[in-house]
């Protein structure tokens, strides 16, 4: 039998519920929502870490931060990590990652706190090459050469960074197709506005040479390639949008109107804020936002949230409409009817939750929920499953799909028997984080450990003696924090005992053991 093909559709910064077929009130995604109609829609699908390398790894590799090792951005995935792709591979199939890719550190910065102060790190070196995302490659308008496989991809086309300034080789063969390229990236010459949100940048790159279009482009050009090959394929597209800068380019700038999207969750509809929510608040009381890095998450005026719903709503249309050049191009192929397409994302964005914008270590459901859609062309019909769902069961699914062996120290578990919409695989989820910097008024970087089950929410921050804990059936938009209420000692109690068993559950099983003791 046939093996089928692998189309996975990856967003960057995107929570769940801003997709139509999420029930966004307001936003159209008519392409997206076409492939959640004829296949799986999971509404409980969550980040295994809400940030962006991390989960990337988990992705790859079906296992949390914790056991493959990237835990922050910054890092690296290691190159004797085992991944998914990796076993397609060996199983025969042709394997191509276009777009973003983000399992290697994007910039040759110097990490919060430098080197560290021991001579000799407690991991020696492998022999990997990690510098291959940096910056540096891809200075020149010549394309740079990759060394494949790349964690499991023999064909590659990177795009690094994010909006009209993105790196890789889309820069490299924007500044080949636009001589004026550096001019019209420059925010000096960004085209008039009136937006006064933060990151908002309106960009003279046109439509056509955007970062969407490009790896757009790359997608279809691929796919042209498939037609009558009977070799199978996996094919891995990422755009770096919705995160911020929100930069959506040409028409898709005014697309929506900001005073269209209602803040739903203002700073005041939360009863009793935790220190990070306040911290931010007064940060912006006092003036001192300003002072905040680009990726640092920061409260933010009603006006500025709804142009910033806007502008990301913007730039999900725009991928949208992508998505769906790129999907009639596999049915242009005549690999459609053999091809399972997948769509989700690597984590989400506060987005106007309790005025905050970006993304930290609070854990709240705007940046562990994310979209995920299996669209599979031997499905009976169409499904929304409730179950929970991790980042770390897209490997096994994926292999499960494709008949092919998993690998030892797979954490997660395959969600081919949720696509009736009854079927479930966790009774709770585990969600990791660990910061590579200090902020949201941390002392140190944070590190957080987050469980979900069928009810609540518990979230435990090293060495704090706060922590947080909602009550999802009486309290979905987790507006009261029930940590230090004298009535849920018990539930409290309960869930950290679950906590601290599907952590250990979580070490890392691998390597086994070669011999008898």
């Amino acid at each position: 039998m046939r093996r089928p093909n692998f189309l996975v559709i990856v967003t960057d910064q995107h929570r769940a519920d801003h997709l139509g077929c999420y029930g966004h009130p307001v936003l159209r995604t008519p392409h997206i929502d076409a492939l959640a109609a004829r296949g799986t829609r999971f509404e409980r699908f969550h980040a295994a870490s809400p940030v962006c390398m991390p989960n990337r790894a988990s992705l790859l590799t079906g296992r949390y931060p914790s056991a493959h090792g990237l835990r922050v951005n910054g890092g690296a995935l290691s190159v004797r990590a085992t991944t998914f792709v990796e076993q397609l591979r060996r199983a025969g199939y042709r394997t191509a990652s276009l777009g973003k890719s983000h399992v290697q550190p994007m910039t040759d910065r110097p990490a919060e706190g430098g080197a560290p102060p021991q001579a000799i790190d407690a991991w020696k070196d492998d022999g990997g090459d990690y510098m291959q995302e940096q910056p540096r490659h891809f200075a020149g308008t010549d394309r740079h050469p990759f060394h494949t496989p790349y964690y499991g991809y023999d064909e590659v086309d990177m795009v690094t960074f994010h909006g009209d300034h993105a790196g890789g080789h889309y820069l490299q063969w924007l500044r080949r197709h636009l001589p004026e390229a550096d001019r019209l990236r420059d925010r000096a010459n960004q085209l008039p506005h009136d937006y006064v949100c933060p990151q908002a940048y309106r960009t003279a790159i046109p439509e056509a040479y955007y970062p969407t279009s490009y790896i757009r482009d790359r997608a279809v050009d691929f796919l042209r390639t498939t037609r009558g090959q009977a070799q199978p394929f996996f094919a891995f597209v990422s755009f770096p949008d919705p995160h911020h800068p929100f930069t959506p380019p040409g028409r898709y700038w005014g697309l929506y109107d900001p005073a269209d999207f209602p803040v739903r969750l203002p700073f005041e509809a939360h009863r009793n804020p935790p220190p990070p929510i306040r911290w931010c608040r007064e940060r912006f009381l006092d003036g001192s936002r300003a002072r905040q890095g680009p990726h640092d998450s920061f409260f933010a005026t009603e006006r500025e949230i709804r142009e910033a719903m806007a502008l990301s709503a913007g730039m999900i249309t725009m991928i949208d409409d992508a998505v769906g050049d790129i999907v009639r191009a596999l049915q242009e192929s005549g690999q459609a009817e053999n091809t399972v397409i997948v769509f989700t994302s690597d984590h989400g964005d506060y987005l106007g939750d309790f005025n905050l914008v970006l993304k930290g270590a609070l854990a709240s459901r705007g940046i562990t929920r994310v979209p995920f859609i299996w669209c599979d062309p031997r499905q009976a019909a169409p499904a929304v499953s409730p179950a929970l769902a991790s980042t770390i069961d897209i490997a096994p699914s994926v292999l499960a799909r494709a008949g092919v062996e998993p690998y030892g120290g797979i954490q997660g578990r395959s969600l081919l028997g949720c696509l009736d919409g009854e079927g479930r695989v966790w009774d709770e989820l585990l969600v990791e984080y660990q910061d590579s910097r200090t902020r949201q008024g941390f002392q140190r970087p944070a590190c957080v450990r987050s469980l979900l089950t069928e009810r609540h929410r518990l979230s435990v921050y090293q060495d704090e003696s706060w922590g947080e804990l909602y009550d999802h059936h009486e309290d979905p938009d987790e507006t009261h924090n029930l940590w230090d209420a004298p009535d849920q000692g018990d539930t409290q109690s309960r869930l950290m005992q679950q906590l601290l068993r599907k952590m250990l559950s979580a070490v890392d099983p691998s390597p086994p053991a070669r011999y008898a003791a």
